[in-house]
């Protein structure tokens, strides 16, 4: 390794620094909220609260308590497992060594580049299997969530696997290919062909790749049918089809959701959900997600995400060209490639990776910030829910979720403000009707 100056030092040192102090801070930070929506959770499980005591049984409430609890510590096991793992590719040298292995074997060049880039992703993914087959078959198991088998387990992770290859690898050769050949604003034109390919996969996932994984049967309830097409008329919604998912060979959870872009928009009721709601709570949830439409969220969120990712893209167009960024996240560079023109491994991969193994560290406290902003997008899609739908069937179908999928009703206040993208159920539903009686 070529000797540094102790002037570089002083920048890596400081970011080592920066980046221990944020990552045991924000460590610790989501440690203390845990424990309180634990503690919180748990004090007030023997009673429903009184807003729902005629609806919710003291059994589905209880349910729900234990499965928060219960998924909040497997949260918390995961969060120190991922502290961890993070530690040892960046400050102990795990992504260091793993280039430098690389190298030996490949030598500098695309080739090895993109072999560090799946190996990476290949290694996290074995770390993380433990844990994910764990919350599939023994939490979402022990509390009747889990529908899927591990025949079905086993070729969902076969076929993610294999469209993360076809897809991740030649998107991620092109960046490293911009990032090598297309001078100082190499940022840019990496941001724009991000961009593109994120709004091009909008349109393809429904129909090419969501049918790898779920069947899509049309909407055969034609009462039903006409009803959600009387209320997508009236909100000035055009799709290209109403779909049913088959959710229930994987869980038990119900849900609808719009997908795809432009003309390849099409809405999407999960089976459990249609099993669960009546015809005119299907329309008021509906009518909630055009809700979303009509104010705009979408392109909203997308004009945001928009100048984000260029404003990282900038940044991450700086950090490459600085010694200190690798030095202090604890990988050697091409140092030579960085001060000089002469031939050399392009470190364009290892800067990819550290810059998306830091930037969270030093982004989790803006999580409130985002959490109020999607909250406050709830608020104003119930309201537009209410206007062309009923209010009652709205809250009514809500309170059927909320028990369904066992989400508590009592949540701790300040893990809300920080973790929650949707309102908890007393703020949402003080704004709604009261639901008739079951």
């Amino acid at each position: 390794m070529p000797a540094v100056s102790a002037a570089s030092l002083s920048p890596s040192f400081a970011l080592t620094l920066a980046f221990a102090l944020a990552l045991v801070a924000g460590f610790l930070l989501k440690a203390w909220l845990v424990s309180r929506q634990v503690r919180h959770v748990a004090r007030h499980r023997q009673e429903v609260p009184a807003a729902f005591a005629a609806h919710i049984p003291l059994e589905a409430h209880q349910k729900a308590a234990d499965y928060t609890v219960a998924k909040a510590r497997f949260g918390l096991l995961e969060m120190a497992l991922g502290t961890a793992v993070l530690l040892g590719w960046t400050l102990l040298g795990g992504l260091d060594l793993l280039n430098q292995a690389l190298l030996g074997w490949l030598g500098g060049g695309m080739a090895q580049q993109l072999a560090l880039l799946a190996a990476f992703a290949l290694v996290n993914g074995l770390i993380d299997l433990p844990a994910t087959l764990y919350q599939t078959f023994v939490l979402e198991q022990r509390f009747g969530f889990n529908q899927m088998t591990l025949r079905l387990w086993l070729a969902d992770l076969a076929k993610s696997t294999l469209l993360g290859a076809l897809i991740g690898l030649p998107i991620a050769a092109a960046i490293l290919w911009l990032m090598g050949a297309a001078g100082a604003l190499w940022w840019f034109w990496a941001w724009a062909l991000w961009m593109g390919f994120n709004l091009l996969l909008m349109v393809v996932y429904p129909t090419f790749i969501a049918p790898l994984f779920n069947k899509f049967q049309p909407l055969e309830d034609e009462s039903l049918k006409a009803r959600v097409t009387a209320l997508m008329q009236r909100c000035g919604f055009a799709a290209k089809g109403l779909f049913v998912m088959d959710g229930s060979r994987r869980s038990a959870h119900a849900n609808a959701y719009f997908t795809g872009f432009g003309a390849a928009k099409r809405v999407v009721f999960y089976d459990t959900l249609l099993k669960q709601l009546t015809p005119g709570e299907v329309e008021a949830v509906l009518a909630h997600e055009l809700g979303h439409f009509h104010h705009r969220h979408i392109l909203k969120r997308m004009a945001g995400m928009f100048a984000l990712s260029l404003a990282g893209f900038a940044l991450l167009g700086w950090l490459s060209a600085q010694p200190w960024f690798y030095t202090g996240l604890g990988v050697r560079p091409s140092l030579a490639l960085l001060v000089a023109d002469v031939p050399a491994a392009p470190n364009d991969a290892l800067a990819l990776l550290l810059f998306l193994l830091g930037v969270p560290v030093f982004t989790v406290f803006l999580a409130p910030l985002f959490a109020q902003l999607s909250r406050r997008h709830e608020f104003e899609a119930d309201a537009y829910a209410m206007q062309q739908a009923s209010g009652a069937d709205l809250a009514s179908a809500l309170l059927k979720l909320y028990e369904d999928n066992a989400s508590t009703l009592t949540p701790d206040p300040v893990y809300v403000k920080f973790h929650y993208s949707h309102p908890p159920a007393t703020e949402r539903l003080a704004r709604m009707p009261t639901p008739a009686h079951p």
